[in-house]
């Protein structure tokens, strides 16, 4: 059991990084300033480290404060979570939901499906991440994600299901193509002005060139027109006929059937990356995680 008087420190401490004040925290938590200040002192002096640094005019967490702070988070909504589980006996989606998906494929087809979802669900409060970062569930309490692309081999401890592989296409404007012609070959192509997905490490994503029934080969192009590190951006870019990009069909899939961009080269469209919903073992009989995995894999589109 864990005594009543650590859990109220560590809220106390949790309040207070939140609201960057011991005064914004004693009213959220409907206690004195003094109380809460105390408090944490006391917290500090049981783990014998400043979890804050104070002057007069200021209040900033140190960097143990800043770990301890996310272990804090994370061990409170567990708290909650087994309180909300016990009180709807399982049966009803509760409590808090971290859901974290690619940027752009989160945007375009996660989020809609999460609105519906919530809509059924009033006792559900989500948090919500759209990044191209590949987040460790475990450290930072995730409960469900959406990944294109990842490890052959899943760690043991995150359960995982595959969903399909993404279909890439070479695309462009037809006001691009009427300017500067069709590409009628890879050689061709390679000439034309390129749209590049930038990574955050200055490198591009090469271009998946599959010929005669063979392996797709990487083909890193050397010099893109525009470089953008967004998918939605590449299209933008594509759409206002800058150039040529190798695009997901799932990405293009609305542009396509308004013609606003036209598939070029067709034989030499190529599986790109597979789409995995993956989700913490530990966390997989909780509702909100067992009904948002169902809706998920029901429901996505990648072809």
């Amino acid at each position: 059991m864990i005594p009543s008087e650590r859990l109220k420190g560590i809220e106390a401490f949790v309040a207070t990084a939140d609201a960057g004040s011991f005064t914004a925290a004693a009213e959220r938590l409907h206690l004195t300033n003094s109380a809460v200040s105390k408090s944490v002192a006391r917290l500090e002096a049981r783990l014998g480290t400043r979890l804050f640094e104070r002057t007069t005019r200021t209040l900033s967490i140190t960097d143990a404060g800043a770990a301890f702070y996310r272990t804090c988070v994370r061990v409170l909504a567990e708290l909650e979570e087994a309180e909300a589980v016990l009180a709807t006996h399982r049966s009803e989606p509760v409590g808090r939901l971290r859901l974290d998906a690619p940027a752009a494929f989160g945007r375009l087809q996660v989020w809609p499906l999460l609105l519906q979802y919530v809509g059924q669900h009033p006792h559900l409060r989500p948090h919500v991440s759209f990044t191209d970062r590949f987040v460790d569930l475990i450290d930072e309490g995730i409960d469900v994600a959406v990944r294109i692309g990842g490890p052959d081999h899943w760690p043991a401890t995150l359960g995982h299901r595959y969903l399909g592989s993404e279909r890439l296409i070479f695309c462009a404007a037809p006001s691009y193509l009427v300017r500067y012609g069709t590409p009628a070959s890879v050689t061709d192509l390679l000439r034309h002005d390129a749209i590049l997905y930038g990574k955050a490490d200055g490198s591009t994503s090469p271009w998946l060139i599959a010929q005669d029934a063979g392996p797709a080969e990487r083909r890193t192009v050397e010099a893109g027109r525009i470089i953008v590190g967004s998918g939605e951006a590449q299209v933008s870019a594509v759409t206002a006929g800058c150039g040529v990009a190798q695009l997901a069909t799932w990405l293009v899939r609305d542009e396509l059937q308004r013609g606003e961009l036209v598939e070029i080269l067709p034989k030499l469209t190529t599986d790109g990356l597979p789409l995995n919903l993956v989700w913490p073992l530990a966390k997989q009989l909780l509702p909100k995680v067992d009904t948002m995995l169902n809706l998920l894999a029901g429901s996505l589109r990648i072809d």
